[in-house]
């Protein structure tokens, strides 16, 4: 036959082959193989799975249970004969199960599963194989199914799970989004969606399947280019028929809404697989709990699961032992085809068997630490070949990198575009608050929950409360409180520790317009109650007894399960309000939710004790100002959780902590107490972005020994008030890249300072937007009174000059003002005296000096201890400062007592120098070592022990003078009766 025929003849065959085969495909969607699944049993059917165990009848070895993603049906493992992992498994002497979600659209409720269903189910699947095999299980997820995987294991702080094992399953997603695209496009589009509209469709399984082929177009082109290339020769497609059907069409099921949701917002926008604090059930999980060993599989060029977005399990889980195989591969290529058969899968079943002491470490595994990278693992043909099968995505991959390169450019300018949309709005209200304004925390509550009502309000004990549950609680206190007779305007007292009931009662009050005292457990509730002349005080079960005791006042019991649940209760017994039932409360007339206007008084705080005790009251406008500050300096948003370390009854507490977390919208997290031994641990289980402070408080935390926990920290910010400034750079050195945010305000005061920048630790910075303003004026300290000028104004003093810090007051609001002043730089302006010096810098940042009631009296002038405290807090060894006067006859000797870290030793040449930055009769006579700085509870610096203990005796080693030539050198016996006869000698002159 001639050739040109013979030609002809193959190619006549080779189309009527191709027409052929295209009929079946068209047909019946693919070829028939022939080709049997593995065999298995279901072992359970529950609700939301079932428990598959594949060759029941030989199995031995290690248990490896395998979890599919949402999307994706659990013939994953197991596509066929050729492609089947549970076979792998099975034949390196694996004993393999599966957990089977089904087809969501298929099942009874399928459609309206959540994240928390599919990790509870997975839990319970761990629980029952343990039982039949009595073996701990190695937990392995593809996909987000390795994100179930890491969750159930949280949840359940790794018991019965031998190891975790993951393949292209991302722990980060701050990093970057599928494709290339910046993490900031879903975190910023997402809070654009509205609730209802993001949970209120289920995706069909077409819809992720075109995604996943949009997200790796070059790879799905190519496989179907192939595939109608080869089409005439069916012999050489059977082998990948199945993989090729299982990937184009029937692999692919629904995506429940509610499921679609929660994993958005919890995963996508708040990225909490890093951060901690996301909610399975009503329990708060993090990461940072799984302590058993973590495999994770990382494809080199996945699209969809970013080698960053994967590594990112060394930073979530920081107490496990994190091992890497990486290889050259995309996201199904990891567990599907012919590089996850002949290189995943034995090195799983290898892995689990070194797990059980029965071999080596496979070959690719290699354990990690940091950040660093395991080493990646070749191809069969080498990288040469794989940049050839790549060759056709070139042009797209360059896209790509422009495309970062534009987006890292741009980023800066859009995040702080994106921060003043954020912070404008806030600031804007703030300032449109007039004294007639409606303006409450119980306002404030209800609008955040009509706009998020099943999203987290606050985290307690490892519990989370929605908005939702959280108003209804509000609203059921508000009735017990119409009942026993409470009107809008009515004084309450509130005595509780911590915990969700205060909480209620406090926004229960603020609802109703009444004023909530919020009297101190570790304080004098009896004498706060004759100070502020309440006539209701309500307490927890705790304190119930202190208040059966208050005199003149009718006591209430709030809190707990019930009295046949509580035990005995206070003598004589309180009103249980939890016997109230609300249903049959009915509201009167009067009754108008949240009346309550800017000028009303909503809350009473006290500070100091004792003789120094005080009542500060707190207006709904000032509790405004400090939330809406804190959460526009803070830029809060509902990514962050707020982590409140000090009792509700602390102004720092009530005024930023829940006042910051209510106007920004982001998650409270209410510590029971404070302890820093877990507060990392409480700081990862609640995901706490933002923590507050007071005083020292952070001082305990920085001396603290190093914990796992705080290895790649998600808390980004500190706020408070009062940090000195060497624990400021202490906190931030140790815990970067955490800063601090320090305010200054009073409790009454509208006038709020914020060091923003934090690029000058111990500044306290300029005035926040929104807040009155504040000048700088001359004062006379032996007279109390501002200096004036030539015209009879006070005189506004120069930038580094030392002076009374005056806050702007309303004229509406001078009668409540504690120590007002007018016409002091204009004929009619008001302005109220804070007894805080400052002095301002050239750029206009304030530092406060000292505060009048701290100003120590020497026979030789006034001396503020500010700048003995700031320098001196700057050595390096120095812990903490206290400044103070030693009396000697009617004048002081300035003292400085200072606590040592890690057994360090003051050395005499060094306190010269520090305090050469003060001027020379700003320096201490006498600068002692002590073991330990009193302070309060509440962490702020207590000199009057220390005063009390005079001049200390010398000889001891620890006391230094200033001698002549402005030298420290050791206290002496001489210098000692000199040091006292020269201040007896100054004060008689």
């Amino acid at each position: 036959m001639p050739a040109v025929a013979k030609t002809l003849l193959r190619l006549g065959s080779r189309l009527g082959s191709t027409a052929q085969n295209a009929l079946e495909v068209a047909r019946f969607g693919g070829f028939d193989t022939d080709e049997d699944a593995s065999p298995c049993e279901v072992v359970t059917e529950q609700r939301v799975y079932r428990l598959r165990h594949y060759f029941p009848e030989s199995a031995s070895g290690p248990v490896v249970l395998l979890v599919p993603p949402l999307m994706i049906t659990a013939e994953v493992y197991d596509i066929s004969s050729r492609v089947s992992a549970v076979g792998v498994l099975h034949d390196l002497g694996v004993d393999p199960w599966v957990v089977d979600f089904g087809a969501p659209e298929r099942e009874p409720g399928g459609l309206e599963r959540t994240v928390s269903d599919h990790v509870l189910a997975v839990s319970d699947a761990v629980d029952r194989i343990r039982r039949a095999t009595g073996r701990d299980v190695h937990l392995a997820g593809y996909s987000q199914g390795g994100m179930f995987v890491y969750q159930a294991a949280a949840y359940r702080r790794s018991e019965g799970i031998e190891s975790v094992v993951t393949f292209g399953s991302p722990a980060d997603t701050s990093v970057g989004l599928p494709f290339g695209l910046p993490s900031w496009l879903a975190s910023e589009g997402v809070e654009r969606i509205p609730d209802a509209l993001l949970g209120g469709f289920a995706v069909p399984g077409w819809v992720t399947r075109l995604g996943f082929q949009v997200l790796s177009p070059v790879k799905s082109v190519r496989s179907r280019v192939d595939f109608i290339l080869q089409l005439h020769d069916r012999e050489r497609l059977a082998p990948r028929e199945r993989q090729r059907r299982f990937l184009e069409r029937e692999g692919w099921v629904s995506w429940p809404g509610p499921a679609l949701a929660e994993f958005i917002r919890q995963f996508i926008q708040h990225n909490r697989m890093l951060t901690g604090g996301f909610v399975i059930g009503d329990r708060l999980v993090t990461l940072a709990d799984i302590t058993c060993p973590v495999l994770t599989f990382v494809g080199e060029v996945d699209e969809i699961a970013a080698p960053p977005m994967v590594r990112g399990i060394r930073r979530a889980a920081p107490r496990a032992q994190v091992y890497e195989a990486s290889l050259r591969a995309g996201h199904f290529g990891l567990v599907v085809g012919g590089l996850a058969i002949g290189r995943t899968w034995p090195a799983v079943a290898g892995w689990a068997k070194w797990r059980a002491g029965e071999g080596e470490l496979p070959d690719i595994v290699a354990p990690v630490a940091g950040d660093e990278e395991a080493v990646p693992a070749g191809l069969p043909g080498g990288s040469a070949g794989y940049g050839l099968q790549l060759a056709m995505g070139v042009g797209t991959s360059a896209a790509r990198s422009a495309f970062r390169t534009a987006s890292r450019a741009v980023h800066g300018t859009r995040q702080l575009t994106g921060e003043a949309a954020q912070n404008l709005p806030r600031l804007a209200r703030l300032e449109r608050i007039q004294s007639d304004t409606r303006m409450s925390m119980g306002l404030l509550l209800d609008e955040q929950a009509g706009r998020r009502p099943g999203e987290v309000f606050f985290l307690y004990e490892g519990r989370a409360h929605t908005h939702d549950a959280a108003k209804r609680r509000v609203d059921a206190v508000v009735r017990g409180l119409i009942h026993i007779g409470v009107r809008r305007g009515d004084a309450v007292g509130v005595l509780m520790g911590t915990r969700p009931t205060a909480l209620a009662l406090v926004a229960a009050l603020s609802r109703l317009g009444a004023v909530a005292v919020l009297l101190r457990p570790d304080g004098d509730p009896a004498a706060e109650a004759r100070l502020s002349g309440v006539t209701r005080v309500i307490a927890d079960p705790e304190h119930a007894a202190r208040a059966a005791k208050l005199d003149g006042v009718d006591g209430y019991l709030l809190g707990g399960a019930g009295r046949g649940e509580r035990g005995p209760l206070a003598d004589p017994p309180l009103m249980d309000m939890e016997t109230i039932d609300p249903a049959r409360v009915d509201l009167p007339g009067w009754y108008r939710p949240n009346p309550g206007r800017a000028g009303d008084l909503a809350f009473v705080v006290f500070t100091g004790d004792g003789e120094h005790l005080r009542a500060s009251r707190v207006t709904n406008r000032r509790w405004a100002l400090s939330a809406f500050g804190t959460a526009s300096s803070a830029s809060l948003s509902s990514s962050d959780t707020v982590y409140s370390i000090t009792p509700l009854q602390h102004p720092s507490a009530l005024l930023m902590s829940l006042g910051g977390a209510v106007a920004g919208g982001a998650r409270l997290a209410l510590a029971s107490a404070y302890d820093p031994e877990t507060f990392w641990d409480e700081a990862r289980r609640y995901g706490v972005t933002v923590a507050s402070y007071t005083w020292m408080l952070l001082r305990d935390l920085v001396n603290a020994p190093p914990n796992p926990a705080e290895r790649h920290h998600a808390v980004r910010l500190f706020i408070g008030s009062g940090m000195p400034r060497g624990l400021w750079r202490r906190v931030e050195d140790r815990f970067a890249p955490a800063r601090v945010l320090e305010f200054y305000a009073s409790t009454e005061g509208e006038s709020v300072l914020v060091n923003l920048s934090g690029k000058k630790p111990g500044s306290l910075g300029r005035t926040l937007p929104g807040s009155a303003g504040v000048r700088l004026a001359r004062y006379d300290l032996e007279s109390g009174r501002l200096e004036q000028g030539p015209d009879g104004f006070a005189v506004e003093c120069e930038p580094g000059e030392i002076g009374m810090l005056l806050a702007r007051v309303r004229l509406a609001a001078i009668g409540a003002a504690a120590r007002p002043v007018r016409g002091v730089f204009a004929p009619e302006d008001a302005w109220t005296i804070t007894g805080d010096l400052f002095r301002r810098d050239a750029d206009g940042d304030f530092w406060l000096v000292g505060r009048e009631a701290e100003l120590i009296r020497t026979a030789e002038g006034i001396v503020p201890p500010g700048p003995i405290r700031d320098a001196l807090g700057d050595l390096p060894y120095i812990d903490a400062v206290a400044v103070y006067g030693v009396p000697v006859g009617e004048a002081e000797v300035v003292a400085a007592a200072v606590s040592l870290r890690d057994a360090g030793e003051l050395k005499p040449l060094d306190l010269s120098e520090a305090l050469l930055r003060v001027e020379p009769g700003l320096r201490p006579a006498i600068v002692r070592v002590v073991d330990e700085v009193p302070v309060t509870a509440g962490r702020r610096l207590r000199t009057g022990p220390l005063r009390d203990e005079g001049v200390p005796r010398a000889g001891d080693g620890r006391t230094y003078y200033r001698d002549k030539a402005g030298a420290y050198r050791p206290l002496t016996d001489a210098a000692r009766r000199r040091l006292l006869a020269a201040a007896a000698a100054r004060e008689a002159r």
